[in-house]
């Protein structure tokens, strides 16, 4: 394990949400696929269902895209401010089936504040470990979806939204047994 349980959680969440956007197609469309991926990554509290609450995500998971490429510099800026913005203020809370864990926001904050900051108090934990080197974007030529790479031996290349390894892997063969 690289990071704490929750922190794994949140910053899979994170990639999830990026992803969700990943080459050019558009998996949170509407407000039923964002119910769809809360229920999916066990986002839990108070949801006002609407419009304005979508494009808040959509606008919190352009800002994360962004932050993920980020030199430290910057993304600690982006990540001073989302919590900031989002009046930040970790507790310890105890929920569902989670044990006691750490929250920034209520459960009654807006769902992106939320979200925004369980992903910033994630990045904190990155940043802070000088781990920045693990959020990569897939290796694959014709994919721009993000990958975290939380392996020991730091060797994952390809995301989880399709068959990136697969194809590059089978490319690679191919090219080897033509060369030979």
């Amino acid at each position: 394990m690289v990071f704490a349980p929750d922190t794994e959680v949140a910053l899979r969440t994170v990639v999830a949400l990026i992803n969700s956007a990943a080459n050019g197609e558009e998996h949170l469309a509407t407000i039923d696929a964002l119910d769809r991926f809360l229920q999916a990554e066990g986002f839990s509290g108070a949801r006002t269902r609407d419009a304005a609450e979508l494009a808040s995500v959509h606008k919190l998971r352009s800002q994360l895209a962004g932050l993920w490429t980020m030199e430290e510099d910057a993304a600690v800026e982006t990540v001073n401010r989302l919590l900031r913005e989002a009046n930040a203020l970790p507790q310890l809370i105890k929920h569902d089936e989670w044990d006691w864990h750490l929250h920034a926001t209520t459960r009654e904050a807006p769902l992106a504040d939320r979200m925004g900051t369980e992903a910033a108090m994630a990045l904190v934990d990155v940043i802070r470990s000088k781990e920045m080197d693990r959020m990569l974007v897939c290796a694959a030529e014709d994919c721009d979806a993000v990958v975290l790479d939380l392996s020991r031996n730091r060797s994952k290349r390809y995301c989880d939204t399709g068959n990136c390894a697969n194809r590059a892997h089978v490319a690679a063969y191919r090219a080897r047994k033509a060369a030979s």
